[in-house]
């Protein structure tokens, strides 16, 4: 299995925090980023890049454009989500859509999904 980090695509990682989707930056910086539970945005892992990656958790939070939604796209999610997973990592899909029309939803959901894993959160203000 190859390394989890993979120093040559750190360069790319860090130009893709610079130019978030509006879908991540709304999730990043609504949510993600107070986050009780710590979370990386753009995070290398092995050969990829995960938009936001929780290692408490072993979440990966993936929001995905409409390329996503074609057959090429699809094949290349399901790759990808095998390899993330066979780290031990959960990998969720959002559709950008939902960030747009039901983002306390989407937040809801991935609260769930955190508390599972590490518990009940206190959240501070």
């Amino acid at each position: 299995m190859q390394r989890k980090h993979n120093k040559e695509i750190v360069p790319t990682a860090k130009m893709l925090r610079k130019s978030m989707t509006k879908e991540e930056r709304r999730l990043w910086y609504d949510f993600l980023r107070n986050y009780p539970v710590k979370f990386l945005r753009q995070k290398v892992l092995g050969k990829y890049i995960a938009d936001f990656y929780c290692a408490s958790a072993k979440l990966v939070i993936e929001l995905d454009g409409s390329g996503h939604a074609t057959e090429k796209g699809i094949w290349n999610d399901e790759i990808r989500t095998k390899f993330l997973e066979e780290y031990g990592l959960t990998v969720v899909r959002i559709p950008n859509y939902e960030v747009n029309t039901n983002f306390n939803g989407v937040c809801e959901h991935i609260d769930d999904l955190v508390t599972a894993v590490v518990g009940k959160l206190e959240y501070h203000e």
